[in-house]
């Protein structure tokens, strides 16, 4: 009897946690609202949008923009009024703070590197290093996205 309340309690987690998470869906470039490409074009005037989709978080529908600028990939956050929320913007390994690299060396010492991001929020338009973002592979064909504090602080 008990495996079964375990059971119910699995699923209903795993329903709820669904529920949850961001519903993403491509979008065509010319079904991008207006504000949302004016305002990314704003803020990365030679920047190249090459894919888009829409995200629909707790209720709550976002854009996720991906640009290329100068080679570098970009994704950008914009809710549908065209107030940018996040930008991510990949880096060369020879970017990433030491005490950054040295933290993920010293948690996955085996790891394979295969993508280096800075998490940028941006709040009343102010933008803020928040985090950065480290791909991984663990060895077991498995990668994983590890993200640390500019100070160098594995994030759980």
């Amino acid at each position: 009897m008990r495996w079964i309340t375990t059971l119910l309690l699995t699923v209903a987690l795993a329903f709820i946690s669904n529920a949850v998470m961001a519903d993403d869906e491509k979008l065509p470039l010319d079904k991008v609202p207006g504000a949302v490409k004016e305002s990314v074009k704003k803020r990365f005037p030679n920047a190249e949008i090459v894919g888009a989709a829409k995200e629909t978080e707790n209720g709550k529908v976002k854009f996720e923009l991906n640009l290329k600028d100068n080679g570098q990939n970009i994704d950008v956050i914009v809710t549908p009024e065209g107030a940018i929320e996040t930008i991510e913007k990949e880096i060369a390994a020879k970017d990433l703070p030491k005490v950054v690299a040295d933290a993920v060396a010293a948690k996955y010492p085996k790891a394979t590197y295969k993508k280096y991001e800075e998490v940028i929020k941006v709040k009343d338009g102010k933008e803020t290093l928040e985090y950065y973002e480290v791909t991984i592979n663990t060895g077991d064909k498995k990668d994983l996205e590890v993200e640390i504090t500019p100070e160098g602080k594995i994030k759980d």
